[in-house]
């Protein structure tokens, strides 16, 4: 099928089936994927705002907030004042969530490692780097866009 061979699919696939593989072996924390998500991307920045995770995560900032909510409940994250500014508060893992974290990247290296298992090292390492290189390439593209986009906005606003 030539869908198959599709490589918007195939990175789609990919990608989907890692989550739900991972899933799986994280079920026992009690996390959802959206959870799980949100933890990852606080541990990756460390402080950031519910606005700033929404837009990493790709969600609204009131979903984001009832993320943040659900995981204070359970005593994974803190919301702490800004000290530049006391209306922005700032998110930060718990100890107790940031071992969760750390047995949680273990068990992703685990899954990367036997997704690939069937690649050598010289392929796995060939793989990263163009995926890379495709990453950096839609980066630039929508850069490039949101640069053109406010360009045809400022003309407007000028005329």
């Amino acid at each position: 099928m030539e869908d198959e061979r599709y490589f918007g699919f195939l990175v789609s696939d990919v990608a989907r089936l890692l989550r739900t593989e991972f899933d799986r072996r994280v079920r026992d924390f009690g996390l959802t994927r959206s959870q799980w998500l949100a933890l990852t991307r606080i541990y990756r920045q460390p402080g950031c705002t519910q606005s700033e995770l929404a837009e990493t995560m790709e969600m609204e900032k009131g979903s984001a907030g009832r993320l943040i909510d659900r995981l204070e409940d359970n005593g994974f994250v803190v919301r702490e004042s800004d000290p530049a500014d006391r209306r922005v508060k700032r998110i930060h893992l718990t100890p107790e969530a940031e071992a969760i974290e750390r047995t949680m990247r273990r068990i992703a290296r685990q899954t990367i490692l036997e997704a690939l298992s069937d690649l050598d090292e010289t392929e796995r390492d060939k793989a990263v780097e163009l995926l890379i290189t495709v990453k950096a390439r839609l980066q630039e593209m929508l850069q490039n866009k949101n640069q053109a986009a406010s360009a045809v906005d400022r003309q407007m606003v000028t005329q």
